[in-house]
């Protein structure tokens, strides 16, 4: 185990807008501050990598179909944002009242698709959750090596609600660079006992810690962290969605 684990906010990243290079930003406010060193996790917010990669949208742009119509009743929400989370998911997962869990496209179970007001822009414009969020780490630490030549992992976040938990967290929905998990399945604890089911969410985990330093109200966006010996792999966060056949509350 490292004996410290720094989460350092990376700040002086402007107002990204579509067409904007993310790496670059994050390098150069990396320079500016306290720079990028090789086994260091960049922690990205999903939010800053929708608006580069233009999945804003305009609810003035969205017809809404009968179907948005008609939930759009039962959930008390305007009819335009029940369009666009029907059109980013697969099915409705369960809606009580105003509570809306769908199973996204890339088959994350959250509220709403993961569209989002806040942090967006002005009234009327939403974020949608990036199209293939783990090309999107891909991407960004492809530049960040080939423009500083160091090896670092990336990880995207989103904020989930939770089953068992109230409140809400920020998870890993692409990864690059590491493996999501630290498997401890077949070792064994001090006292000699063999572990079976000890398979630790880490992408999980640094995604939660980096939110402590970024805030929502902050305007960090990206975090990094320095210290944690992180499985090395080229692992993604599709990795840790739960099987359907193996999820209780599906």
């Amino acid at each position: 185990m490292p004996e410290e684990i720094r989460i350092i906010p990376l700040e002086g990243i402007p107002e990204v807008r579509e067409g904007d290079d993310l790496p670059d930003l994050i390098l150069k406010a990396a320079e500016a501050g306290p720079g990028i060193e090789s086994g260091d996790v960049v922690v990205v917010t999903q939010k800053i990598v929708s608006k580069a990669e233009g999945r804003v949208v305009s609810l003035d742009s969205v017809t809404p179909s009968p179907e948005a119509e008609r939930l759009a009743v039962e959930t008390e929400k305007d009819p335009r944002l029940v369009e666009l989370i029907l059109r980013e998911s697969t099915r409705i997962v369960r809606q009580s009242g105003p509570i809306l869990i769908t199973e996204t496209k890339h088959g994350f179970v959250c509220a709403n698709a993961g569209i989002d007001a806040s942090n967006v822009g002005p009234e009327g414009l939403v974020s949608l959750l990036p199209e293939d969020p783990d090309r999107s780490a891909v991407a960004i630490r492809a530049a960040i090596l080939e423009r500083m030549g160091v090896d670092v992992a990336v990880i995207i976040t989103d904020t989930f609600g939770r089953a068992w938990r109230e409140g809400h967290t920020n998870v890993a929905i692409g990864v690059a660079g590491m493996r999501p998990f630290a498997d401890y399945v077949g070792q064994r604890d001090p006292h000699g006992y063999e572990l079976r089911v000890s398979t630790l969410a880490v992408a999980d985990e640094l995604a939660a810690a980096a939110e402590l330093v970024q805030g929502k109200l902050d305007g960090v966006p990206v975090a990094i962290v320095r210290g944690y010996a992180y499985p090395r792999g080229e692992g993604s966060a599709r990795e840790l969605v739960r099987e359907a056949e193996k999820d209780l509350f599906r």
